[in-house]
């Protein structure tokens, strides 16, 4: 009997990385769940698979992508474990809700680290053993920020685009060696980063107080209409079944919707187009006569 998939997914104590998870198990994958507190982590995972204590299909490491002697030693407890994975998920992110003006420069720092630098950094940790296998496929998870500059969310927009074009590099340096990249583009799913989780840094006694009030609206309308995550999960795996060096996936109608709009229109008319959507002010409308 052959040996089932491995995969590593990242973040994956809560939200869509929980989901992902376990779906990825039902699917009979090996899963490498990494996450800041594996006890507990597992036990979520556990519940929510039904997997037994000592499931061999279901392991727990822990991660904090802001610490390298942590990144470092989850790469060497997974290759001790399974070898090189079949995938490599890089589902972990954090968010923030402010304006450059409002926003200090350490949570710039912290996003880029935890959205960029920590996923880069165990990837080249693992890359040696993928490449090695001469197979792999490693997913990273975007949004609808990191295709277009969003407003009073631009620090998570800039690490994102940022994590994008990384990944489109990796793809062309890795592929001849049989390893293969794909994006996910998400779109609006129910989870904590949409709610309250994600720290509010806006001055609303501000300068930019209308844009916020205007975001917040928007944000209002859309989580009624939030999908399931195991929606996002079906999607991701059907995204591990890719076979082409490169692919970009939009998952949800507003991600897809957004993609089309940017590949489409031209600069100016979609960034009008996203102003009007958003109900941000008129350009010049806060001039001060």
């Amino acid at each position: 009997m052959p040996e089932p998939r491995s995969v590593i997914v990242t973040g994956a104590s809560r939200g869509l990385g929980l989901a992902s998870a376990t779906h990825l198990y039902q699917q009979g994958w090996r899963v490498v769940g990494a996450m800041r507190s594996p006890d507990a982590g597992l036990e979520r995972l556990r519940e929510a698979t039904g997997a037994a204590a000592h499931d061999p299909r279901l392991l727990g490491v822990r991660l904090d992508l802001e610490d390298p002697a942590s990144i470092a030693a989850a790469a060497k407890e997974v290759e001790g474990a399974i070898g090189a994975p079949d995938a490599l998920v890089h589902n972990a992110g954090i968010a923030a809700f402010g304006s450059v003006e409002d926003m200090a420069a350490g949570v710039f720092e912290r996003l880029f680290t935890t959205n960029l630098f920590g996923p880069v950094a165990l990837t080249r940790a693992l890359l040696p053993a993928m490449r090695a296998a001469g197979r792999g496929r490693i997913v990273v998870v975007s949004s609808q920020g990191g295709t277009r500059g969003m407003p009073a969310i631009s620090a998570y927009s800039a690490s994102k685009s940022a994590l994008e074009r990384w990944a489109e590099a990796l793809a062309q340096e890795i592929a001849p060696f049989g390893l293969g990249v794909t994006i996910l583009v998400s779109g609006t799913f129910d989870t904590d980063i949409i709610t309250e989780q994600t720290p509010d840094h806006g001055d609303y006694d501000g300068p930019y107080a209308p844009h916020y009030e205007a975001m917040r609206r928007m944000g209002d309308f859309m989580v009624p209409l939030a999908r399931p995550p195991e929606r996002f999960a079906r999607g991701l795996a059907r995204a591990l079944d890719d076979r082409a060096p490169f692919s970009r996936h939009a998952l949800g109608l507003d991600a897809q919707l957004l993609l089309l709009g940017a590949r489409f229109l031209p600069a100016g008319l979609f960034h009008r187009v996203i102003r009007l959507a958003l109900r941000l002010p008129r350009p010049g409308s806060l001039r001060r006569a």
